[in-house]
């Protein structure tokens, strides 16, 4: 082989190519984590409610580490997104050394029970609010299912000028309510929407002047409803018969 001056050419090819290979090779890890190459500049948009941008600075300046090219794009998205009321966060690069950061919030529509919020999209976070809420009170899992309730509940009572204060869903799929005004009402099962209509066609013009407190409506009837009223008090027959 020693004497075959092609294949000695070719090896030296060979043994040439692979040393420029690996010179470029570090060359480049050397560019990557170069500091020559730091990100100077980060942009932070989104409509901000509930978070605040001292938050988001301090996320910025101890969460974010590397240089334009070794930054993890993945693990700044997750340092975001450990803020309570960040929903999503979008985190890409711009040449030269920039970082662009859009941040989503929650909305949150409801408490879950005594344990955090819940978000338009059905999410459960733990994060802290002062907003008037309802609340809602069901098994796991079922936190999209009652929002799309509340939402679909919420305008039928509208027509009454009626809102939901606290609603409830049972491990057997059996809905409860109490309202704005502190009426409890018993949906049960089934049609549940068709119920709580009837109950509205019938709340402001018979219900609502009502001379008694009602304190509970069952509205699992299938023509009907039943009412509660804890002070109301049945004439006597002496007085029904002077009547």
């Amino acid at each position: 082989m020693w004497d075959n001056h092609a294949v000695l050419r070719a090896l030296a090819n060979m043994l040439l190519l692979a040393a420029l290979l690996m010179l470029l090779y570090s060359a480049g890890v050397w560019l990557t984590h170069s500091p020559l190459f730091p990100v100077k500049r980060i942009a932070i948009g989104g409509q901000f409610v509930k978070v605040t941008p001292v938050q988001l600075k301090y996320i910025a300046k101890h969460e974010l580490s590397g240089t334009f090219f070794t930054l993890d794009i993945s693990k700044t998205r997750a340092a975001f997104e450990k803020l309570p009321w960040v929903r999503e966060a979008q985190v890409r690069r711009t040449w030269p050394d920039s970082l662009q950061i859009t941040i989503a919030e929650h909305v949150a529509v409801a408490r879950w029970g005594e344990n955090g919020l819940i978000s338009k999209e059905g999410r459960w976070f733990d994060a802290a609010s002062d907003q008037p809420l309802p609340v809602l009170f069901g098994p796991a899992g079922s936190e999209k299912e009652m929002v799309q309730a509340l939402h679909t509940f919420g305008s039928v009572l509208g027509q009454a000028r009626l809102k939901v204060r606290q609603l409830w869903l049972s491990e057997r799929r059996a809905w409860k309510m109490e309202l704005d005004n502190g009426v409890m009402l018993e949906l049960g099962r089934g049609p549940v929407k068709e119920r709580l209509a009837r109950f509205v066609e019938y709340w402001p013009r018979s219900l609502a002047n009502m001379p008694y407190r009602i304190e509970y409506i069952d509205l699992r009837y299938p023509n009907g409803f039943a009412v509660k009223m804890p002070d109301y008090k049945a004439a006597s027959t002496a007085t029904a018969n002077k009547l």
